[in-house]
């Protein structure tokens, strides 16, 4: 999706809120910026980082992985402008950060060219 707020292309991200865990929030995320209900929930086994300079700190943001229905509505929000569904090599055309890049490499190893591990599922 392409953010409204520095306009690059970026996966579905966002904040924890408070007395929410990390996957409560991605899930409210995708729901809140895509309107896309995931059947199954992965910890994607990755921690995403980077610097944050405006606030001098390392962010460190676990990645998660869900699997969708086929087919459904895209209906961005506020925070977007477009979507488009990619393959890898293209979304990591888009993808202005190396770390992005590196996350979508790792996804995919892990994720569409094998299954899960189903330790790593998310109830």
């Amino acid at each position: 999706m392409k953010r409204v707020k520095g306009a690059y292309w970026c996966h579905v991200a966002g904040k924890v809120e408070e007395n929410e865990t990390a996957s409560q929030a991605i899930l409210r995320e995708i729901k809140e910026e895509t309107a896309i209900q995931p059947q199954r929930l992965f910890s994607a086994d990755y921690i995403e980082q980077f610097y944050e300079p405006g606030l001098n700190v390392i962010e460190m943001i676990p990645a998660f992985v869900g699997f969708c229905a086929e087919n459904q509505s895209v209906l961005l929000n506020h925070e977007h402008t477009e979507y488009r569904w990619c393959s890898l090599s293209e979304a990591k055309t888009l993808a202005i950060f190396l770390n992005q890049r590196k996350l979508y490499d790792f996804i995919w190893e892990n994720f569409v060219l094998q299954q899960p591990i189903i330790h790593l599922e998310i109830t």
